[in-house]
């Protein structure tokens, strides 16, 4: 069944595939409830390790992870991952209505506005459009608009025409020239909202050129991808094609495929080509038709670790993906498959890596693993996998009670 609405960041108004409405709304709910109390306790927890440390908001303003000696890992707003609490704060309002939940959603976002005139990381869509972006969706502030357009221009600013792609890291200038990730397929939603509201075209045309070069150089033949791309600034060529935090250069690490998915989808909601529908079919053959995918759809951290299956999961990849194949259902004719996924996901993230009540730190979610080969995040909650989750929840909810 296909369907081209616009998916504003958690499609409203979806055509249902499958399920009854109730049957949604009773695991949705569930998980909601759970999320309700759950992160409470994280904004307690937060403010606590805070006035351990001696630190205000401002300096710390986010939770992270939960570090390997069990203690709360709280960043400050410069870090890759400080949008993703205050944007699951803003679906907590959305879904509840609660005016708790704006107010903290408020507080935790606003702590983030200097990062509009940050240029040092490609990262900003994360940082800024989960955050202020899913708080301008809910309120139209005005406020929020000029900090998400000043932030666009920031993100812009590392694009590079010889490259045909924005740079993604500063950092390991002796590995790499110009390191382009497929993380950075995620920042892109960022720039086409920015054409839309400002009439600017120029942040369209460097989310497609970049989304054109790295369907073009990233990906391999079975549609799996590298995570690293490392291109030549004089001529644009491919120097190398490496990963960071996959196992090896040659394997598919598990989140980069969720990104990949995830990614090709939103740009065919943006711009209706269907060479971006294509690819994110063609993602989704390639992780759900895997020989090491788990029968509960729950990937370890990268399909070729030798390890498997005694290698950790990584869950955050699983809550991309169940978020990606929510809306990619609504454009595909193999929707009803994709939902199908995506409803496995969720419930044994629901019935299986649910954190308990009032336990480790307020997270949601359990065995996500950020960075194995460098012996960081492995196993453990992280926030990135519970921002998903909420949003993955909503998309079904809306989905299904369409």
């Amino acid at each position: 069944m296909k369907m081209k609405k616009a998916f504003s960041f958690i499609c409203v108004g979806l055509m249902a595939l499958s399920c009854t409405g109730e049957r949604a709304n009773d695991l949705v709910s569930q998980d909601f409830a759970f999320a309700d109390k759950q992160l409470r306790y994280a904004l307690t927890e937060t403010d606590s390790v805070r006035n351990s440390l001696g630190k205000t908001p401002e300096e710390l303003p986010s939770p992270r992870n939960i570090q390997a000696d069990g203690s709360l890992r709280l960043v400050r707003a410069r870090d890759w991952c400080s949008g993703f609490f205050p944007g699951e704060l803003w679906y907590m309002y959305e879904y509840t209505k609660d005016d708790f939940w704006k107010k903290k959603a408020e507080f935790q976002t606003e702590l983030l506005e200097p990062l509009k005139s940050y240029k040092g990381t490609h990262d900003l869509g994360f940082m800024l459009y989960c955050s202020y972006g899913n708080g301008y969706r809910m309120e139209q502030s005005d406020k929020y608009k000029q900090v998400l357009l000043e932030g666009a221009n920031s993100l812009a600013s590392r694009f590079n025409p010889v490259v045909g792609c924005i740079r993604s890291w500063d950092h390991n200038g002796d590995k790499w020239q110009y390191p382009v990730i497929i993380d950075n397929m995620m920042n892109l939603e960022y720039l086409f909202w920015a054409t839309k509201v400002s009439g600017d075209s120029t942040f369209y045309k460097i989310a497609v050129t970049h989304a054109d070069n790295t369907m073009k150089n990233h990906f391999r033949k079975d549609y799996s991808s590298y995570h690293v791309i490392d291109y030549d600034t004089i001529t644009g060529d491919v120097r190398n094609k490496h990963t960071h935090q996959g196992y090896a250069h040659e394997s598919a690490w598990a989140r980069g495929q969720a990104w990949g998915l995830y990614g090709y989808t939103m740009c065919y909601r943006e711009t209706g080509d269907k060479r971006y529908l294509n690819q994110a079919e063609a993602i989704a053959s390639f992780i759900f038709n895997h020989p090491n995918l788990p029968s509960d759809l729950i990937p370890y951290w990268d399909y070729n670790d030798p390890e498997i299956p005694a290698s950790p999961r990584d869950v955050s990849a699983a809550a991309i993906a169940a978020s990606a194949l929510y809306e990619l259902s609504t454009y595909s004719d193999k929707g009803t498959q994709y939902k199908k996924w995506a409803d496995t996901i969720l419930k044994n993230l629901t019935e299986s890596y649910r954190v308990p009540l009032n336990q480790m730190h307020g997270f949601l979610l359990r065995s996500s693993t950020g960075h194995k080969p460098a012996g960081t995040e492995i196993d453990v909650p992280i926030v990135y996998a519970d921002y998903y989750f909420l949003e993955a929840l909503i998309r079904k909810r809306n989905l299904e009670n369409d």
